[in-house]
C-alpha cells in the first residue's frame, strides 16, 4: 500500500495490529526517520510483553533501510541501527548477504517479536545464492566470513564486504585476518567474538555507523571486560566521525571508511610494535 509520510501513526497501527494477533512487517523507508516513531517503538512495542507478563506479545518486524545514498546528506543517510540495541525488549537484525536477508526475515516473522530489520542500501545491488525453500537465519549467531590468525575483524552489514576484500588483499603482505560477521547486533553473539580475539589477539570493529556510543563501542566494551587477557594491542574501531553527514561527493569520499581503512587499521595493530 502507498500510504501517506505519518511515520508515528502507521507505526502505531502496526504495533496495534500485532498486539491484536498479526504479525506485520512495516516497511519504513529510511531508519532516519524511525525517531519519529520512537515513543511506539520503545514505550509500547519494546515493553507490552513484559509488562504484561508475556500475556501481550507484539510480533512486529520493521524493516528499514540504512546507510549512504549519493548526496543524500544529513537527514537521508544514517546508519541507525546501534541506537536500537539500547532497548530492552527489542532485536536488531543486519544481515550482509541475499541469503541471511531472506533467512533473517524469515526468522524475524516467526519471532515472537519486535525486530528492527535493517538492509544496506548499498546491498540492494548485490547478488548471491538464495534458496527457493523456507530457512531461518539464526538470530545471534556469527559468521566467519573468512579465517585468519593475526587480526579479528569484526564487521556489520556492508562493511562485511569491506572487510573481507581488505583481508584477501593483506594476505598479499603476509597478514591474516580473520572476518566476523555477527549477523544480528541485538542478540550479539559475544562467544563467537570472544573466541576469535583469544586465536588472533588483536580486535579491530568495522561498522557502517557512528563510532560514537554506536555498536562498535559495545562490542569492544565487552570484549575488554570478558577477554582482556586475549588482547595483545589495543583495540581499533572503524566507523563514522562524529559529524553529520555531509553532501558533496569530495566530502563523502573523507566521511565513509571502507576497505583502506580497515587495512590501515590492520596494519597499525599487526606492525605498530605489537608484534604478530
Amino acid at each position: 500500500m502507498d500510504t501517506p509520510i505519518a511515520e508515528n501513526g502507521l507505526t502505531g497501527i502496526a504495533v496495534g495490529s500485532a498486539i491484536c494477533g498479526m504479525r506485520p512487517v512495516f516497511i519504513h523507508m529510511r531508519m532516519d526517520f524511525l525517531p519519529m516513531c520512537m515513543d511506539q517503538i520503545v514505550n509500547h512495542a519494546a515493553k507490552w510483553r513484559y509488562m504484561t507478563g508475556g500475556k501481550v506479545t507484539v510480533p512486529l518486524v520493521i524493516r528499514s533501510i540504512i546507510g549512504r545514498g549519493w548526496g543524500s546528506a544529513a537527514q537521508h543517510s544514517q546508519a541507525l541501527h546501534g541506537l536500537f540495541t539500547h532497548f530492552a525488549g527489542l532485536k536488531v537484525a543486519v544481515p550482509s548477504t541475499p541469503y541471511d536477508a531472506k533467512g533473517l526475515l524469515i526468522a524475524a516473522v516467526n519471532d515472537g517479536g519486535p525486530v528492527i530489520f535493517c538492509e544496506h542500501r548499498w546491498l540492494y545491488d548485490f547478488n548471491g545464492y538464495v534458496p527457493e525453500e523456507m530457512y531461518e537465519a539464526p538470530f545471534g549467531k556469527a559468521v566467519t566470513r573468512k579465517e585468519g590468525r593475526d587480526v579479528t575483524i569484526v564487521a556489520v552489514s556492508l562493511m562485511v564486504y569491506e572487510a573481507v576484500k581488505a583481508a584477501r588483499e593483506l594476505e598479499k603482505e603476509g597478514i591474516s585476518a580473520e572476518v566476523i560477521d555477527p549477523r544480528t547486533i541485538k542478540p550479539l553473539d559475544m562467544e563467537s567474538i570472544l573466541a576469535s580475539v583469544k586465536k588472533t589477539g588483536r580486535l579491530i570493529i568495522a561498522d557502517v555507523g557512528n563510532t560514537m556510543t554506536g555498536i562498535s563501542a559495545e562490542i569492544a566494551a565487552q570484549t575488554a571486560e570478558k577477554g582482556f587477557e586475549y588482547l595483545k594491542a589495543p583495540i581499533l574501531r572503524v566507523g563514522l566521525p562524529d559529524v553529520p553527514t555531509p553532501a558533496g561527493c569530495e566530502l563523502e569520499k573523507i566521511f565513509y571508511p571502507g576497505g583502506a581503512e580497515i587495512k590501515k587499521a590492520v596494519r597499525e595493530l599487526t606492525g605498530g610494535g605489537y608484534g604478530r
